[in-house]
């Protein structure tokens, strides 16, 4: 079961790569308008999925402690960042205008998330 939460974890951080350079690369092509990438958009659904198995994993298989209000925090965090790209990919698709602030706040709410999960003990 470790290898198992170590592979996700892995994934996990494959996911937050995906999510924050999809991010970078929306703001180098910011000329066209911002809209978030598939890449960030699939970085974002991996985020939200694996943080969601590593709590399952930790708690149900391993008995690790998890804080739970962290634990909440993350999750809260993660479904804003997910709808954020979501909605935003689903108006760009559709040829919408999409509000710049919903990219930038899926971007900053990710890095967030990063030091929610690096800097809270």
């Amino acid at each position: 079961m470790e290898f198992l939460y170590n592979l996700t974890v892995v994934i996990h951080m494959l996911g937050l790569a995906a999510l924050v350079g999809g991010y970078l690369v929306a703001l180098t092509r910011s000329t066209e308008g911002l809209v978030p990438n598939t890449v960030m958009v699939w970085g974002a659904r991996v985020q939200l999925l694996t943080g969601l198995i590593l709590v399952g994993l930790a708690e149900g298989a391993l008995d690790y402690e998890v804080n739970q209000t962290k634990i909440g925090v993350k999750l809260v965090v993660a479904i804003a960042v997910a709808a954020l790209t979501e909605i935003a990919a689903a108006r760009a698709r559709k040829d919408k205008p999409v509000a710049a602030g919903m990219v930038h706040a899926a971007g900053a709410l990710a890095i967030v998330n990063v030091l929610v999960a690096s800097l809270w003990k």
